[in-house]
């Protein structure tokens, strides 16, 4: 008598991309092997522990893995979100190779395909207050990275003027002003401008807009959109808000409770409209509801230490 083959167990299916609103959560955070491109950055479980071995001793991230492939002639523009103490600006300066947050405690940072060393200026840092050189022009302020370059007066003034006017300012009125004769949007459109000028192939920007009222934020947000796809660089963006993360990412991070992680890696829709109008759109809505659910569960359980 013959006797019937045991049934194999089925095979849990294949984690799938869910759709929400303009935007994809991918099954997981992408490795090295499912990018087509090299990544132009790449975090290898890397740990940032500040005060290591003293009785006050932090962990603000922990074992982040992530890749951002190298697109060119484009570049992508990556927002990283996630609880307030989570590690997001941590991140940002270990790519920067600023102190004191760089270097990691554990793990490799890399930046096409070699590990950061110190700042440099193929990686251009955003802050959020306002970097100017209070006592010189908004012409020389501009230029100022040119001028540390040792380019020539004439050429760095005539690329300054150019930039003036792509960030929105008026060169006839504006680039004789001192600092502290603008208002805080003039003054982040200088330190845009001191940053593009130098045409890095990584921009690194710290929550740039924070300060800003929410008119002249959302301005920003179209000025920025046009003159990413002029420079052709890859932006990591750090924001508290979820919808200007939606409206300017290709693609976003969503980070843990401290110390911080990546917990989720989602794919957003181009913006095809100014800030304002795309925040109208129920796909745009959906899209910031659902991240907003993930980071208020992720509050709540800090809250309730779990």
């Amino acid at each position: 008598m013959s006797t019937a083959p045991a049934s194999t167990p089925a095979a849990d299916p294949p984690a799938s991309t869910q759709t929400v609103g303009m935007g994809e959560v991918l099954p997981h955070v992408r490795p090295p092997a499912e990018l087509p491109r090299p990544p132009v950055v790449e975090f290898r479980k890397v740990t940032k522990t500040y005060n290591e071995g003293q009785a006050n001793a932090f962990t603000a991230i922990r074992d982040v893995n992530f890749v951002v492939e190298d697109l060119h002639d484009k570049g992508e523009l990556i927002c990283t979100l996630g609880p307030s103490g989570c590690g997001k600006s941590t991140i940002l300066r270990l790519i920067a190779g600023l102190g004191p947050q760089y270097p990691a405690t554990f793990g490799d940072v890399l930046v096409l395909g070699q590990p950061v060393g110190a700042a440099g200026p193929d990686r251009g840092m955003v802050f959020q207050d306002y970097t100017s050189f209070d006592h010189r022009t908004v012409l020389d302020n501009v230029t100022f990275g040119l001028e540390c370059q040792g380019v020539p007066r004439r050429q760095r003034y005539l690329l300054g003027r150019h930039w003036i006017d792509r960030v929105g300012l008026n060169v006839g009125t504006d680039e004789n002003k001192f600092p502290h004769e603008l208002s805080g949007g003039m003054r982040q459109r200088v330190a845009i401008a001191r940053t593009l000028i130098l045409r890095p192939r990584i921009i690194l920007m710290d929550e740039p807009f924070g300060a800003l009222d929410p008119m002249t934020r959302m301005n920003m947000q179209d000025l920025l959109l046009e003159l990413w796809h002029e420079v052709e660089a890859t932006v990591f963006f750090i924001t508290h808000s979820i919808e200007e993360a939606v409206f300017l990412g290709d693609r976003i991070y969503i980070m843990s409770n401290s110390p911080g992680t990546i917990l989720k890696e989602m794919r957003i829709g181009q913006s095809d409209r100014p800030s304002k109008e795309m925040q109208k759109e129920p796909r745009f809505q959906e899209t910031v509801y659902y991240i907003r659910d993930v980071i208020s569960q992720l509050e709540e359980s800090r809250r309730a230490g779990t």
